[in-house]
């Protein structure tokens, strides 16, 4: 589920490079997913 999350928003993110569609919400976004994509390795590592 979280993987799917992820390329959402990547191409939402890339589409606002392009566009200029959703500006600054989209970084913001991008940036929280990324954060819980490294948590998420990081406790995936633990266990």
């Amino acid at each position: 589920m979280l993987w799917t999350v992820v390329v959402v928003i990547l191409i939402l993110w890339f589409l606002g490079l392009l566009t200029s569609f959703g500006g600054s919400l989209i970084h913001l976004l991008l940036v929280i997913v990324l954060i819980m994509v490294i948590v998420q390795l990081l406790q995936g590592r633990r266990r």
